[in-house]
């Protein structure tokens, strides 16, 4: 580098400073008040007065109310209080217990009790051939419910024979054709009575 270049560039850096100490300059002085005049004008300054709140006026005094005489009397207050009807639930009461039923009387014991008529004697009942095939005998006792007529309105089974076959068989004979002599009551007429009767069955029999 030679010493022709480096003069050129301090003259040129000398310049840059000349011209940036001109512009500060300007701007410092008075012309920069006539640009600024120019492009925006005269600025107008107004001063504004302060605006007065009117105060209101104060309320009217309240009116001078005058206490009553000394003779007043102010009239009395009256409590009207309301009667409330209280409603009355009429409670029924229903008792879920049925009435204890007296049992009927019993009846009269009869004079005679009934037994076997000579005039219809009983039949014998058949042999159930299953039981006989089974070799199954014996001796049932019935209760019989005789009725006045003598027919038998019921018949139950008191003692088995020992067979199922044999006691059904006895039931169904004392129901369909039994007839016997029935009780008679003090007044000596026939009353409905139970009665015992035995049948055996054999296998020697039919």
């Amino acid at each position: 580098m030679n010493s022709q270049s480096v003069s050129r560039r301090g003259v040129i850096f000398a310049l840059i400073v000349l011209i940036h100490v001109g512009f500060l300059y300007v701007l410092n002085s008075s012309i920069s008040h006539v640009l600024v005049e120019k492009v925006f004008g005269p600025i107008k300054t107004e001063i504004l007065e302060e605006q007065k709140v009117e105060a209101k006026e104060p309320p009217p005094p309240p009116p001078d109310i005058a206490p009553p005489p000394p003779d007043y009397v102010p009239p009395p207050e009256f409590a009207i209080e309301a009667t409330v009807e209280t409603p009355v639930n009429a409670i029924r009461v229903i008792s879920t217990e049925k009435p204890v039923e007296r049992p009927p009387p019993p009846p009269p014991k009869p004079r005679a009790d009934p037994k076997v008529d000579p005039k219809h004697p009983l039949t014998i009942p058949e042999y159930p051939a299953a039981a006989r095939r089974r070799g199954e005998a014996g001796t049932v006792v019935l209760q019989l419910y005789v009725l006045e007529t003598g027919r038998v309105g019921e018949a139950k089974v008191k003692k088995s024979s020992g067979s199922e076959s044999l006691d059904d068989a006895a039931v169904r004979e004392a129901k369909r054709s039994w007839r016997l002599v029935p009780a008679t009551g003090e007044d000596g007429k026939p009353v409905a009575a139970w009665y015992d009767l035995a049948m055996t069955f054999r296998l020697e029999d039919g």
